[in-house]
Protein backbone atom coordinates (compact mmCIF):
# COMPACT_ATOMS: atom_id res chain seq x y z
CA UNK A 1 0.00 0.00 0.00
CA UNK A 2 1.27 3.45 -0.85
CA UNK A 3 1.67 6.17 1.73
CA UNK A 4 0.30 9.69 1.82
CA UNK A 5 1.88 12.42 3.92
CA UNK A 6 -0.26 14.48 6.28
CA UNK A 7 2.37 16.97 7.38
CA UNK A 8 0.76 19.69 5.29
CA UNK A 9 -2.72 19.26 6.78
CA UNK A 10 -3.95 21.74 9.36
CA UNK A 11 -4.59 20.75 12.94
CA UNK A 12 -2.89 19.82 16.17
CA UNK A 13 -2.33 16.22 15.07
CA UNK A 14 -0.87 16.84 11.62
CA UNK A 15 2.21 14.67 11.99
CA UNK A 16 2.65 11.25 10.43
CA UNK A 17 1.49 9.21 7.51
CA UNK A 18 -1.51 7.05 6.72
CA UNK A 19 -1.70 4.23 4.18
CA UNK A 20 -4.04 4.32 1.23
CA UNK A 21 -6.74 1.66 0.83
CA UNK A 22 -8.05 1.23 -2.69
CA UNK A 23 -11.86 0.99 -2.78
CA UNK A 24 -14.00 -0.69 -5.42
CA UNK A 25 -17.74 0.03 -5.09
CA UNK A 26 -20.59 -2.04 -6.53
CA UNK A 27 -23.71 0.13 -6.81
CA UNK A 28 -24.12 3.87 -7.10
CA UNK A 29 -27.66 4.64 -5.91
CA UNK A 30 -28.83 5.41 -2.34
CA UNK A 31 -26.22 3.40 -0.43
CA UNK A 32 -23.46 3.97 -2.97
CA UNK A 33 -23.97 7.69 -2.44
CA UNK A 34 -23.92 7.34 1.35
CA UNK A 35 -20.77 5.23 1.37
CA UNK A 36 -18.95 7.44 -1.15
CA UNK A 37 -19.76 10.51 0.92
CA UNK A 38 -18.26 8.82 3.98
CA UNK A 39 -15.06 7.77 2.22
CA UNK A 40 -14.49 11.35 1.10
CA UNK A 41 -15.00 12.79 4.60
CA UNK A 42 -12.79 10.35 6.49
CA UNK A 43 -9.34 11.83 5.67
CA UNK A 44 -10.10 15.30 6.98
CA UNK A 45 -12.78 14.73 9.65
CA UNK A 46 -11.69 11.48 11.35
CA UNK A 47 -8.28 13.01 11.79
CA UNK A 48 -5.73 11.59 11.69
CA UNK A 49 -7.39 8.78 9.73
CA UNK A 50 -6.26 5.17 10.09
CA UNK A 51 -6.11 5.07 6.28
CA UNK A 52 -6.99 7.22 3.33
CA UNK A 53 -9.67 5.69 1.08
CA UNK A 54 -8.62 5.88 -2.57
CA UNK A 55 -11.72 5.68 -4.75
CA UNK A 56 -10.44 3.42 -7.51
CA UNK A 57 -13.61 2.31 -9.30
CA UNK A 58 -17.38 2.15 -9.11
CA UNK A 59 -19.45 -0.49 -10.88
CA UNK A 60 -22.95 -0.69 -12.33
CA UNK A 61 -24.74 -2.21 -15.33
CA UNK A 62 -25.79 1.07 -16.97
CA UNK A 63 -22.61 2.53 -18.45
CA UNK A 64 -23.94 6.05 -18.81
CA UNK A 65 -25.21 6.17 -15.24
CA UNK A 66 -22.14 4.57 -13.68
CA UNK A 67 -19.79 6.84 -15.64
CA UNK A 68 -21.70 9.83 -14.31
CA UNK A 69 -21.52 8.41 -10.78
CA UNK A 70 -17.76 8.01 -11.11
CA UNK A 71 -17.44 11.66 -12.11
CA UNK A 72 -19.83 12.85 -9.41
CA UNK A 73 -18.26 10.97 -6.51
CA UNK A 74 -14.65 11.22 -7.63
CA UNK A 75 -13.79 7.64 -8.56
CA UNK A 76 -10.79 7.20 -10.83
CA UNK A 77 -12.74 4.93 -13.16
CA UNK A 78 -15.71 2.63 -13.55
CA UNK A 79 -16.70 -0.88 -14.61
CA UNK A 80 -19.92 -2.38 -15.92
CA UNK A 81 -18.92 -5.90 -14.77
CA UNK A 82 -18.05 -6.48 -11.12
CA UNK A 83 -15.97 -9.52 -12.07
CA UNK A 84 -13.61 -7.31 -14.04
CA UNK A 85 -13.48 -4.83 -11.20
CA UNK A 86 -12.38 -7.56 -8.81
CA UNK A 87 -9.43 -8.26 -11.11
CA UNK A 88 -8.11 -4.74 -10.43
CA UNK A 89 -5.10 -5.18 -8.14
CA UNK A 90 -5.35 -1.58 -6.93
CA UNK A 91 -8.51 -2.49 -4.99
CA UNK A 92 -8.04 -3.85 -1.46
CA UNK A 93 -11.57 -3.19 -0.16
CA UNK A 94 -14.70 -4.29 -2.00
CA UNK A 95 -17.81 -2.30 -1.03
CA UNK A 96 -21.07 -3.99 -2.02
CA UNK A 97 -23.86 -1.40 -2.03
CA UNK A 98 -26.03 -3.24 -4.54
CA UNK A 99 -29.48 -4.83 -4.17
CA UNK A 100 -29.83 -7.88 -1.93
CA UNK A 101 -29.76 -10.42 -4.77
CA UNK A 102 -26.21 -9.39 -5.72
CA UNK A 103 -24.73 -9.51 -2.24
CA UNK A 104 -23.63 -13.15 -2.10
CA UNK A 105 -21.85 -13.94 -5.37
CA UNK A 106 -19.73 -10.75 -5.64
CA UNK A 107 -18.81 -10.77 -1.94
CA UNK A 108 -17.75 -14.41 -2.09
CA UNK A 109 -15.70 -13.74 -5.23
CA UNK A 110 -14.10 -10.68 -3.60
CA UNK A 111 -13.08 -12.72 -0.56
CA UNK A 112 -11.64 -15.44 -2.77
CA UNK A 113 -9.64 -12.72 -4.55
CA UNK A 114 -8.18 -11.70 -1.18
CA UNK A 115 -10.07 -8.44 -0.84
CA UNK A 116 -11.63 -7.17 2.37
CA UNK A 117 -15.42 -6.95 2.13
CA UNK A 118 -17.98 -4.40 3.28
CA UNK A 119 -21.59 -5.29 2.44
CA UNK A 120 -24.88 -3.49 2.84
CA UNK A 121 -27.57 -5.00 5.01
CA UNK A 122 -29.30 -7.36 5.11
CA UNK A 123 -26.24 -9.48 4.45
CA UNK A 124 -28.27 -11.90 2.35
CA UNK A 125 -31.81 -12.90 1.40
CA UNK A 126 -31.75 -15.95 3.68
CA UNK A 127 -29.64 -17.31 6.51
CA UNK A 128 -28.42 -20.11 4.24
CA UNK A 129 -27.10 -17.59 1.74
CA UNK A 130 -25.55 -15.53 4.53
CA UNK A 131 -23.81 -18.66 5.87
CA UNK A 132 -22.14 -19.21 2.51
CA UNK A 133 -20.84 -15.64 2.62
CA UNK A 134 -19.58 -16.08 6.18
CA UNK A 135 -17.78 -19.30 5.27
CA UNK A 136 -16.11 -17.59 2.30
CA UNK A 137 -14.70 -14.63 4.22
CA UNK A 138 -13.64 -16.87 7.11
CA UNK A 139 -11.78 -19.23 4.81
CA UNK A 140 -10.13 -16.32 2.96
CA UNK A 141 -9.04 -14.65 6.20
CA UNK A 142 -10.13 -11.18 5.06
CA UNK A 143 -11.76 -8.47 7.15
CA UNK A 144 -15.53 -8.35 6.74
CA UNK A 145 -18.28 -6.06 7.96
CA UNK A 146 -22.01 -5.61 7.38
CA UNK A 147 -23.37 -2.07 7.18
CA UNK A 148 -25.50 -2.11 10.31
CA UNK A 149 -24.67 1.57 10.59
CA UNK A 150 -26.89 2.32 13.59
CA UNK A 151 -24.29 0.68 15.83
CA UNK A 152 -22.26 3.79 15.00
CA UNK A 153 -24.73 6.40 16.25
CA UNK A 154 -23.01 8.03 19.23
CA UNK A 155 -26.15 7.69 21.39
CA UNK A 156 -26.44 3.97 20.57
CA UNK A 157 -22.79 3.39 21.46
CA UNK A 158 -23.34 5.33 24.67
CA UNK A 159 -26.28 3.03 25.45
CA UNK A 160 -24.09 0.01 24.70
CA UNK A 161 -21.40 1.26 27.07
CA UNK A 162 -23.94 1.89 29.84
CA UNK A 163 -25.38 -1.61 29.50
CA UNK A 164 -21.96 -3.28 29.24
CA UNK A 165 -20.80 -1.47 32.38
CA UNK A 166 -23.69 -2.97 34.35
CA UNK A 167 -25.26 0.44 35.00
CA UNK A 168 -28.72 -0.86 34.06
CA UNK A 169 -28.30 -4.11 35.98
CA UNK A 170 -30.31 -7.08 34.76
CA UNK A 171 -32.10 -6.35 31.49
CA UNK A 172 -35.81 -7.12 31.53
CA UNK A 173 -37.20 -5.73 28.26
CA UNK A 174 -36.14 -4.66 24.78
CA UNK A 175 -38.71 -3.16 22.45
CA UNK A 176 -38.14 -1.62 19.08
CA UNK A 177 -40.18 -0.23 16.22
CA UNK A 178 -38.98 0.86 12.80
CA UNK A 179 -41.66 2.63 10.79
CA UNK A 180 -41.74 4.25 7.35
CA UNK A 181 -44.55 5.19 4.98
CA UNK A 182 -43.03 5.37 1.51
CA UNK A 183 -44.89 2.48 -0.17
CA UNK A 184 -48.38 3.48 0.97
CA UNK A 185 -50.97 3.69 -1.86
CA UNK A 186 -50.84 7.47 -2.26
CA UNK A 187 -47.18 7.32 -3.31
CA UNK A 188 -47.99 5.13 -6.34
CA UNK A 189 -44.82 3.06 -6.01
CA UNK A 190 -44.60 0.33 -8.70
CA UNK A 191 -43.16 -3.14 -8.14
CA UNK A 192 -39.55 -2.11 -7.60
CA UNK A 193 -36.86 -4.61 -6.56
CA UNK A 194 -37.56 -4.11 -2.86
CA UNK A 195 -41.05 -5.58 -3.45
CA UNK A 196 -39.79 -8.69 -5.26
CA UNK A 197 -38.85 -11.68 -3.09
CA UNK A 198 -36.41 -13.07 -5.65
CA UNK A 199 -34.42 -9.83 -5.47
CA UNK A 200 -34.97 -8.60 -1.91
CA UNK A 201 -35.61 -11.82 0.02
CA UNK A 202 -38.20 -10.11 2.18
CA UNK A 203 -39.89 -6.73 2.60
CA UNK A 204 -40.05 -4.69 5.79
CA UNK A 205 -38.47 -7.65 7.58
CA UNK A 206 -35.11 -7.45 5.81
CA UNK A 207 -35.20 -3.76 4.95
CA UNK A 208 -36.08 -2.40 8.40
CA UNK A 209 -36.42 -5.37 10.71
CA UNK A 210 -32.83 -6.52 10.18
CA UNK A 211 -31.63 -3.24 11.70
CA UNK A 212 -33.58 -3.62 14.93
CA UNK A 213 -32.76 -7.33 15.14
CA UNK A 214 -29.08 -6.40 14.97
CA UNK A 215 -29.51 -3.68 17.60
CA UNK A 216 -31.33 -6.13 19.86
CA UNK A 217 -28.40 -8.55 19.59
CA UNK A 218 -25.81 -5.76 19.93
CA UNK A 219 -27.36 -4.18 23.02
CA UNK A 220 -29.05 -7.05 24.85
CA UNK A 221 -27.77 -10.39 23.53
CA UNK A 222 -28.65 -13.42 21.44
CA UNK A 223 -32.27 -14.07 20.56
CA UNK A 224 -33.49 -17.56 21.48
CA UNK A 225 -37.03 -17.73 20.05
CA UNK A 226 -39.63 -15.60 18.26
CA UNK A 227 -43.35 -15.45 17.61
CA UNK A 228 -44.58 -13.32 14.74
CA UNK A 229 -47.25 -12.11 12.31
CA UNK A 230 -46.64 -10.64 8.84
CA UNK A 231 -48.90 -8.83 6.37
CA UNK A 232 -48.84 -7.76 2.74
CA UNK A 233 -51.42 -4.99 2.34
CA UNK A 234 -51.11 -4.37 -1.41
CA UNK A 235 -50.71 -7.64 -3.28
CA UNK A 236 -50.51 -6.29 -6.85
CA UNK A 237 -48.52 -3.31 -8.13
CA UNK A 238 -47.84 -1.93 -11.61
CA UNK A 239 -44.61 -3.13 -13.19
CA UNK A 240 -41.84 -0.56 -13.59
CA UNK A 241 -41.91 -0.83 -17.40
CA UNK A 242 -45.64 -0.13 -17.55
CA UNK A 243 -46.44 -3.48 -19.16
CA UNK A 244 -49.02 -4.53 -16.57
CA UNK A 245 -49.03 -5.51 -12.91
CA UNK A 246 -47.15 -8.01 -10.82
CA UNK A 247 -47.61 -9.86 -7.56
CA UNK A 248 -46.02 -8.42 -4.44
CA UNK A 249 -44.56 -11.44 -2.64
CA UNK A 250 -42.83 -9.75 0.30
CA UNK A 251 -44.16 -8.49 3.61
CA UNK A 252 -45.27 -4.90 4.07
CA UNK A 253 -45.18 -5.17 7.88
CA UNK A 254 -44.42 -7.57 10.72
CA UNK A 255 -44.71 -7.73 14.49
CA UNK A 256 -42.81 -10.18 16.67
CA UNK A 257 -42.25 -11.17 20.27
CA UNK A 258 -38.73 -12.25 21.14
CA UNK A 259 -37.10 -14.25 23.92
CA UNK A 260 -33.44 -13.57 24.68
CA UNK A 261 -31.01 -16.21 25.91
CA UNK A 262 -30.32 -14.09 29.02
CA UNK A 263 -33.99 -14.18 30.05
CA UNK A 264 -35.06 -10.78 28.74
CA UNK A 265 -38.18 -10.53 26.59
CA UNK A 266 -39.05 -8.05 23.89
CA UNK A 267 -41.02 -6.95 20.88
CA UNK A 268 -40.03 -5.97 17.35
CA UNK A 269 -42.22 -4.20 14.81
CA UNK A 270 -41.51 -2.81 11.36
CA UNK A 271 -43.76 -1.38 8.67
CA UNK A 272 -43.50 0.62 5.46
CA UNK A 273 -47.21 1.49 5.80
CA UNK A 274 -47.03 3.79 8.83
CA UNK A 275 -48.54 7.06 7.63
CA UNK A 276 -46.59 10.10 8.80
CA UNK A 277 -43.52 8.10 9.80
CA UNK A 278 -40.48 8.90 7.68
CA UNK A 279 -37.64 7.00 9.35
CA UNK A 280 -39.06 6.37 12.81
CA UNK A 281 -36.86 3.93 14.70
CA UNK A 282 -37.45 3.91 18.45
CA UNK A 283 -35.80 1.60 21.00
CA UNK A 284 -36.48 1.21 24.71
CA UNK A 285 -34.55 -0.96 27.12
CA UNK A 286 -35.77 -1.52 30.68
CA UNK A 287 -33.40 -2.85 33.31
CA UNK A 288 -33.15 -3.43 37.02
CA UNK A 289 -31.49 -0.07 37.71
CA UNK A 290 -32.77 2.09 34.88
CA UNK A 291 -34.20 2.50 31.40
CA UNK A 292 -32.96 3.92 28.11
CA UNK A 293 -35.00 5.23 25.18
CA UNK A 294 -33.68 6.25 21.75
CA UNK A 295 -35.41 7.83 18.74
CA UNK A 296 -33.45 7.80 15.46
CA UNK A 297 -35.18 10.94 14.25
CA UNK A 298 -33.69 12.68 17.32
CA UNK A 299 -30.44 10.78 17.05
CA UNK A 300 -28.27 13.13 19.11
CA UNK A 301 -30.42 12.51 22.19
CA UNK A 302 -30.83 9.69 24.67
CA UNK A 303 -33.60 9.50 27.24
CA UNK A 304 -32.44 7.94 30.49
CA UNK A 305 -34.20 7.01 33.74
CA UNK A 306 -32.33 5.86 36.84
CA UNK A 307 -34.29 3.96 39.48
CA UNK A 308 -34.54 5.67 42.87
CA UNK A 309 -31.98 8.41 42.25
CA UNK A 310 -34.38 11.33 42.71
CA UNK A 311 -37.30 12.25 44.94
CA UNK A 312 -40.45 10.57 43.72
CA UNK A 313 -41.97 13.95 42.89
CA UNK A 314 -39.39 14.55 40.12
CA UNK A 315 -38.58 11.02 39.01
CA UNK A 316 -38.85 10.37 35.28
CA UNK A 317 -36.90 10.18 32.04
CA UNK A 318 -34.20 12.79 31.45
CA UNK A 319 -33.22 13.89 27.97
CA UNK A 320 -29.43 13.79 27.55
CA UNK A 321 -27.79 15.51 24.58
CA UNK A 322 -25.07 13.14 23.32
CA UNK A 323 -22.73 15.78 21.90
CA UNK A 324 -20.05 16.21 24.53
CA UNK A 325 -16.40 15.77 23.58
CA UNK A 326 -16.19 12.63 25.75
CA UNK A 327 -19.12 10.96 23.98
CA UNK A 328 -18.29 8.40 21.25
CA UNK A 329 -16.67 9.95 18.15
CA UNK A 330 -17.45 13.53 19.14
CA UNK A 331 -13.83 14.60 19.37
CA UNK A 332 -13.84 14.49 15.55
CA UNK A 333 -16.81 16.80 15.06
CA UNK A 334 -18.09 20.06 16.52
CA UNK A 335 -18.52 21.84 19.87
CA UNK A 336 -21.24 20.35 22.08
CA UNK A 337 -24.76 21.04 20.90
CA UNK A 338 -23.72 21.31 17.24
CA UNK A 339 -25.47 18.14 16.15
CA UNK A 340 -24.47 15.57 13.52
CA UNK A 341 -26.75 13.44 11.34
CA UNK A 342 -27.50 10.13 9.67
CA UNK A 343 -24.70 10.39 7.11
CA UNK A 344 -22.08 10.48 9.85
CA UNK A 345 -22.83 6.92 10.96
CA UNK A 346 -21.20 5.72 7.73
CA UNK A 347 -18.14 7.88 8.41
CA UNK A 348 -17.80 6.21 11.81
CA UNK A 349 -18.32 2.65 10.64
CA UNK A 350 -16.01 2.88 7.62
CA UNK A 351 -13.29 4.48 9.74
CA UNK A 352 -13.66 1.53 12.10
CA UNK A 353 -13.29 -0.93 9.22
CA UNK A 354 -10.23 0.85 7.80
CA UNK A 355 -8.64 0.79 11.26
CA UNK A 356 -9.29 -2.94 11.51
CA UNK A 357 -7.75 -3.52 8.08
CA UNK A 358 -4.54 -1.53 8.43
CA UNK A 359 -3.94 -2.34 12.12
CA UNK A 360 -5.21 -5.93 11.98
CA UNK A 361 -7.85 -5.37 14.65
CA UNK A 362 -11.02 -7.37 15.21
CA UNK A 363 -14.14 -5.88 13.60
CA UNK A 364 -16.28 -7.29 16.44
CA UNK A 365 -17.76 -6.47 18.87
CA UNK A 366 -18.43 -2.89 17.79
CA UNK A 367 -18.68 -3.53 14.07
CA UNK A 368 -21.12 -6.09 12.68
CA UNK A 369 -19.17 -8.94 11.09
CA UNK A 370 -20.57 -11.42 8.58
CA UNK A 371 -21.17 -13.62 11.63
CA UNK A 372 -23.50 -10.92 12.95
CA UNK A 373 -25.09 -10.59 9.51
CA UNK A 374 -25.68 -14.35 9.41
CA UNK A 375 -27.20 -14.41 12.91
CA UNK A 376 -29.49 -11.49 12.10
CA UNK A 377 -30.59 -13.35 8.96
CA UNK A 378 -31.30 -16.46 11.06
CA UNK A 379 -33.55 -14.40 13.36
CA UNK A 380 -35.35 -12.89 10.34
CA UNK A 381 -35.85 -16.37 8.88
CA UNK A 382 -37.31 -17.49 12.22
CA UNK A 383 -39.71 -14.54 12.23
CA UNK A 384 -40.92 -15.48 8.74
CA UNK A 385 -41.24 -19.13 9.76
CA UNK A 386 -43.17 -18.23 12.90
CA UNK A 387 -45.59 -16.06 10.94
CA UNK A 388 -46.15 -18.86 8.44
CA UNK A 389 -46.67 -21.56 11.09
CA UNK A 390 -48.51 -19.22 13.49
CA UNK A 391 -46.51 -20.37 16.49
CA UNK A 392 -43.43 -19.51 18.52
CA UNK A 393 -40.27 -20.99 16.99
CA UNK A 394 -36.67 -21.33 18.09
CA UNK A 395 -33.96 -19.48 16.19
CA UNK A 396 -31.73 -22.00 14.42
CA UNK A 397 -28.06 -21.10 13.87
Amino acid sequence: MSKQSFTSMAGARAEGEAPEIGVGMLGYAFMGKAHSNAYKKIPYMMYPPPAVPRLIAICGRNEGAVAEAARRYGYEGYYTDWRRMLEDDRIQLFDNSGPNNIHAEPCIAAAEAGKHVFCEKPLARTAEEAREMLDAVTEAGVKHMVSFNYRFVPAIRQAYDLIASGALGQIYHFRAIYLQEWIMPHYGIPKIWRLDKALAGSGALGDLGAHIVDLARFLVGEIKSVGAMMRTFIKQRPLTDGSGSGKVDVDDAFVATVEFENGAIGTLEASRFAGGRKNHQVLEINGEKGSIRFNLERMNELEVFWVGEEPKETQGFHNVLITEGYHPWWENWWPHGHIIGWEHTFVHELTHLLDCIVNDKEVAPFGATFEDGYRAAAVCDAIAKSAEKKKQVDVEY
